[in-house]
């Protein structure tokens, strides 16, 4: 018999201005919201001082919500090249952070997480946070969805779970079963 699941999963949409960060606890098949918030950094001045502030930021939420795993959104491949740069640096300073402490990092296109949270891969944000509200029963939704951006991308991760797992093709059914961990009496279909 599998033992129950029991994680906290935080994700995060990273960006230079404003940071969203989303926490979930997954406990057996029930998901609940722990926290989620952004970090603001439109005031602060200087590039590299925002990634150290993000990495500092980083630190502080994984000592704080002490998560199991980590999601983070990959930066999306737009026609500005210095918006992607930035993003990444950004992205990287909350890895780096999340390597410091020794979390497993889990990246998701933008396209992937909306396509989890709504269906569609083309959502909009508000759409993506409308959705959110609804599955993870959120009282109201905060004034800047790059909090619920984060917490799409821990949710859309948590989805992840039940996906066999990506590697070498399986040679025999208990060879697929031994690595996507199925008890081989539920996963065979019963003879009749």
């Amino acid at each position: 018999m599998k033992a129950e699941k029991d994680r906290i999963i935080l994700g995060i949409d990273p960006g230079t201005n404003i940071m969203g960060y989303g926490v979930i606890h997954e406990k057996g098949k029930n998901v609940e919201v722990v926290g989620f918030g952004i970090v603001d950094m439109q005031k602060m001045s200087g590039h590299f001082n925002k990634l150290k502030h993000i990495y500092e930021r980083t630190l502080q939420l994984i000592d704080g919500f002490k998560p199991d795993e980590l999601a983070i959104e990959a930066p999306f491949q737009g026609k500005n090249v210095q918006s992607m740069l930035k993003l990444g640096r950004a992205q990287g300073a909350a890895i780096s952070a999340a390597l410091t402490r020794t979390v497993p990092i889990f990246e998701y296109a933008p396209r992937k997480i909306k396509l989890a949270i709504t269906g569609s891969g083309a959502a909009s944000k508000e759409q993506v946070a409308g959705m959110l509200q609804k599955i993870l029963k959120l009282e109201e939704l905060p004034k800047k969805l790059d909090a619920t951006d984060g917490l799409a991308a821990a949710l859309c991760h948590y989805y992840q779970k039940d996906l066999p797992t990506k590697g070498k093709t399986s040679n025999s059914w208990s060879d697929y079963v031994k690595k996507n961990n199925l008890d081989n009496n539920t996963s065979r279909r019963k003879k009749k």
